[in-house]
């Protein structure tokens, strides 16, 4: 299960970094690049916290993953083009799938809830921040926009639902996953937003 989430989000991870530097105008390399950072940015910074030996050193199904998703955006380049809000569905699947595969990575060795969260964050969102310095872009964590935020909220579902509830994994990410997308996509669509600290006073 955590294996085919990790390869889920890497896939969805590296076509939205690819897609946005498809939009600087990067060559093939770079994309590749720009794809292989955000895919892999979160779970090596998580690995390397927790004492693993990072995930994509020990199969090298995710480098050739991050080839596929560049392929596909070589390919269907012309229809990624046309829908502008690509690079965003593919961004929140990939921190939703992310956040869970964190979690429970952390919890597998031994960790209490609360630091699950913290590093379901980091998983989803670090590959993003690499992403978007690589592109010359304010990464997407530190504007107004909700982006960490939803991988607490997805991680303290994940939480209830496992523990409290009794739930099993596979439904406690389930719900995991479904509270990320939502608060993503509603927070942009509603322009749900933090305020800015010069907006305090």
């Amino acid at each position: 299960m955590e294996l085919i989430i990790e390869f889920l989000g890497t896939l969805a991870f590296a076509i939205s970094g690819i897609r946005l530097a498809a939009a600087k105008h990067f060559d093939w390399f770079g994309g590749y690049v720009v794809g292989l950072a955000t895919a892999i940015g979160g779970g090596t910074l998580r690995d390397v916290m927790l004492g693993k030996t990072p995930f994509w050193m020990t199969d090298p199904v995710y480098i050739i993953c991050t080839g596929i998703a560049l392929l596909t955006v070589i390919v269907f380049k012309r229809h990624l083009v046309r829908l502008n809000n690509t690079w965003f569905i593919f961004d929140t699947f990939g921190l939703a799938l992310f956040t869970i595969a964190g979690i429970q990575k952390t919890l597998d060795c031994g960790h209490p809830f609360w630091v699950a969260v913290i590093m379901g964050c980091i998983t989803g969102a670090a590959g993003g921040v690499m992403r978007d310095v690589l592109i010359n872009e304010v990464p997407l964590i530190f504007r107004r926009e909700i982006y960490a935020l939803a991988c607490i909220a997805g991680g303290v579902a994940y939480h209830i639902c496992s523990s409290p509830l009794g739930m099993s994994a596979e439904l406690s990410s389930l719900a995991a996953f479904t509270v990320v997308v939502l608060v993503r996509v509603l927070a942009v669509k509603f322009k749900i937003t933090l305020p800015h600290l010069n907006d305090i006073g």
